[in-house]
Parts: C-alpha cells; structure tokens; sequence
C-alpha cells in the first residue's frame, strides 16, 4: 500500500505542469520545491541530530552568490553548480567545526553569529556582491541540451533534484548521530543540500541579493521544518508548501498574510506540537479508533 500510495505520489508530482493549468502555479510549484530542498536540509540537522540551527540561510546564499559569480565569468553551468558546492561545503566545514563547539543554546547562537557575518558580507562586500543591488544572471542551464527556459521544464528538473535529495536523506538519516565526526558530516549533507537549494533559487529567480542570507530567512525555513514535523521526511516538505503558498498565493488575496502565517503556526504548535504531518497521522488514527 506505501508503495502504490508513493508511486501515486509521484505521477502527481510529475504531471503537476500538465493539469495545473497556470504557468503562475507552475512556478510556485518550482518554489515549493526549492524549498523543501532547503528544509529538507535543514531538518538533517535539526530532526535526526538534535541541533537548531539558524545560519543555514547562509549557505544557502553562499551557493547562490557563487554560482552567479562563476557564471557570470563566463563559464559553463557544470562549473557553475560544482564550483557553487564546492565553496559552499568549504564553508559549511568551518561553520561546522566553530558550531560544534557549543550544544544547545550555544550551538544556536554560534549558528546566528556566523548567519549574520555572511548577512554583512553580502550587504557590504560591494565589489563582490554588488549590495543591495544583487547580481543578476541571464539564463539558465541546458542539461543534456535540454533547455530549463520554460516553467514546465524547469519544475521537471527542479522535481528530479528534490527526488534525489529525498532518496539520499531517506539513507543518510539511517545513520546515528551521536558521535562528533557524524554530527560533522551530517552539518556537511545538510549544507551540501542548502547548496543545491541555493543554485537552484538562483537559476529561478535568476536574481541574488542579501536579503537571501538574513537571518529572517534562516527562521523562515526553520519554521518549515518545525511546523511540519522534524525527524520526518514528508515535515519538511508540507511545511515549505504551506509557507510558500500562503506568501505567494493567499498574499495576494489577504493583505494581511503574515498575521495568517502566524496565526497558523500558533494552531500548530497548540493542537500538534509534534508538527503537521505526525499531527495529522495520530489525528487520523484516533477518528479511525473511535466509535
């Protein structure tokens, strides 16, 4: 039954562009995606090693940064995305080794301070970063000349991306987390996952700027996770879901949108504090069990 309900999943996910209707919706579904990676990612950290963080929103501008630079150099898009990783994963080890040198509160902290120098790197950095002005680039990638141009194709590509990210998070957090070397490690899964996130923003939006690497963005995605379910798989998706959609979607129809987002998490956090998804699972197997 998992199996077909997941073999369902995935038609759906496939054929989202054919019966959505709207390149509007198309593009918002890419977005989801963007950022489920992201929490994906974060959740590595936060679910299965028991470490809050809040600086991860660096990363993940440090890979949309990168890319943009290397691709506004003029080199080709496989450089792009591994030069993009690759400075990314540096970062990530130098976070990690000054992170992993407090616990709790203190690994927080570490994890805010370090968020927040990117934060006024990217802010500052002029010559590198343009400001607040960002960097732009023209175009996107043509993978096995396979033009990623339309919402459709780039939704299909992003969607085989987050596919793989699911797989490997499925394996990777098989794996204990106890030890300092293993924590190490899945603080390197997580950034490589931020990264590709990154890269991926970047070939969407074809846009950076600091507001990318703020420390609101870092909370934003944390919340996906949290209000979804940490230590699960399907959490972090559905909560990217329900803030992408109530920023893009239910904004345009609620002025006050924002005041709804928090207003949901409230609910959440009071009536399933083990986040939406296991909520929703224990709250269907109750009205099953009942009379």
């Amino acid at each position: 039954m998992t199996w077909l309900a997941l073999a369902g999943a995935l038609v759906a996910l496939t054929a989202v562009p054919l019966w959505v209707g709207s390149i509007y919706y198309v593009n918002i579904a890419s977005q989801i995606l963007i950022a489920a990676i992201f929490a994906l990612g974060i959740n590595v950290l936060v679910g299965y090693a028991g470490l809050v963080t809040l600086g991860h929103a660096g990363l993940f501008g440090i890979a949309a940064y990168a890319a943009a630079r290397i691709m506004n150099n003029g080199h080709d898009h496989v450089a792009v995305a591994a030069g993009a990783i690759a400075l990314t994963l540096a970062a990530a080890a130098v976070f990690a080794v000054l992170a992993l040198r407090g616990t709790g509160l203190g690994f927080v902290m570490i994890t805010v301070a370090l968020g927040q120098i990117v934060w006024g790197i990217a802010y500052r950095w002029i010559s590198i970063t343009n400001g607040d002005n960002g960097i732009s680039i023209k175009g996107r990638p043509s993978p096995l000349g396979l033009s990623l141009a339309s919402p459709a194709a780039f939704y299909w590509a992003t969607l085989v991306v987050f596919l793989v990210a699911v797989a490997s998070m499925a394996l990777f957090v098989a794996s204990p987390f106890h030890v300092w070397m293993i924590r190490f490690l899945a603080f390197l899964f997580s950034a490589f996952w931020s990264g590709v996130a990154g890269v991926l923003y970047l070939y969407y939006n074809q846009f950076v700027s600091p507001h990318v690497v703020a420390l609101t963005a870092s909370a934003e995605a944390l919340l996906m996770v949290i209000a979804g379910g940490t230590a699960t798989l399907l959490g972090p998706i559905a909560g990217a879901a329900l803030v992408v959609i109530i920023k893009n979607v239910v904004s345009a129809h609620i002025e006050r949108w924002n005041f709804m987002l928090g207003a949901i998490f409230v609910v959440i956090v009071v009536f399933m504090p083990e986040g939406l998804v296991p909520g929703t699972i224990r709250l269907t197997r109750w009205l099953r069990g009942a009379p």
